[in-house]
């Protein structure tokens, strides 16, 4: 998050929410927009542009909306929503705009319908305020989800913070509406255990796509099996989507087999990324696995590959099952 000094009137003239899941960015708008109105009538103070379902639209009415003055309340609130769409020329009007903003308007763009614009990125950075609701990974997402119940209407003993950690998976945006629940039940500031927690958890959240590839690099089929589904079922990915990151995690692996790379850094270089962790998990895992066994995997990769473009009737959900659980009994050949 960045932020610069407000405006003689207390308040920053834009604000940016973006991040990766569009249901943690709405909330966070909704709570941004409802922290602006502060106890106002938004019906005379907040104006909204865009959003699902609206192809285009003009960012003139939205720029006169910005510069007309509030009547009967203290200021204005000018939401775009599916900022994404906004294009080149449009964002430097409003770039145009925030050089000298009427000082009783705060706009707030909301991030979706494609890329957002740099040039609006940056003037937001510049002038107000970037809410980023992305979750992280590892350490920064159990950071995240600590930090979200603090907060949260009901409290979370240790087993139960744990269980829902284990139960969301990357599926962040479903804690605010769970925490309302619990709290309904079992009322506002009530400690709830795992037991409590577990007939309101229902269907397991999505995992993200390294927990597979971790869990089949380790040689544990029954784990990655539960993982491949939950991103069959919860994450709703399509069988050839998972082939497609299984095919890129070994391809990685045949990249730097027989490379004579040695080092991290060297692996990061050779397969064109920029971070070295991925690449080092990609190089510890070659080493393990050898020339033979890679090329089996990437073997057995294709055959699943014409399996789900038709060369059987099996559904493509077995036909995934059957290759994670051979690409992890590879592993354990290797032991």
């Amino acid at each position: 998050m960045s932020a610069t000094p407000a405006t003689a009137t207390g308040q920053r003239p834009a604000f940016l929410v973006k991040g990766s899941d569009p249901s943690l960015v709405a909330q966070a708008a909704h709570a941004l927009v409802e922290r602006l109105v502060d106890g106002g009538d938004p019906s005379m103070m907040v104006e909204e542009f865009g959003g699902p379902g609206v192809d285009q639209f003009d960012v003139g009415m939205v720029i006169d909306a910005c510069t007309t003055p509030p009547f009967l309340v203290e200021r204005r609130v000018v939401v775009v929503r599916e900022a994404g769409q906004i294009v080149a020329a449009d964002a430097k009007r409003l770039a145009a705009y925030l050089a000298d903003p009427l000082e009783t308007t705060a706009l707030v763009l909301v991030a979706g319908g494609g890329a957002l614009s740099q040039t609006l990125t940056k003037v937001v950075g510049a002038t107000g305020e970037v809410i980023d609701t992305s979750v992280g990974t590892g350490k920064a997402r159990s950071q995240w989800l600590a930090d979200h119940l603090k907060g949260g209407p009901v409290r979370l003993d240790a087993g139960a913070q744990a269980r829902l950690g284990e139960h969301l998976g990357s599926d962040m945006g479903r804690l605010a509406g769970l925490l309302d629940t619990l709290a309904a039940a079992y009322g506002p500031g009530a400690t709830v255990t795992a037991t409590d927690l577990e007939p309101f958890l229902g269907e397991a959240g999505a995992l993200a796509p390294w927990d597979l590839t971790d869990a089949i690099d380790a040689g544990r089929t029954a784990p990655a099996l539960e993982v491949l589904h939950r991103m069959l079922y919860a994450g709703e990915s399509h069988p050839l989507v998972i082939l497609a990151l299984l095919h890129k995690h070994y391809r990685q692996m045949l990249r730097l087999d027989g490379s004579g790379v040695t080092s991290p850094e060297q692996a990061a270089e050779v397969l064109g990324i920029k971070s070295a962790f991925p690449a080092k998990k990609a190089l510890a895992q070659a080493n393990r696995l050898g020339t033979a066994r890679i090329a089996r995997a990437v073997h057995l990769l294709a055959e699943a590959d014409l399996d789900l473009r038709g060369t059987t009737g099996l559904p493509g959900e077995l036909v995934v099952e059957v290759l994670v659980a051979r690409l992890s009994r590879l592993v354990r050949q290797g032991r």
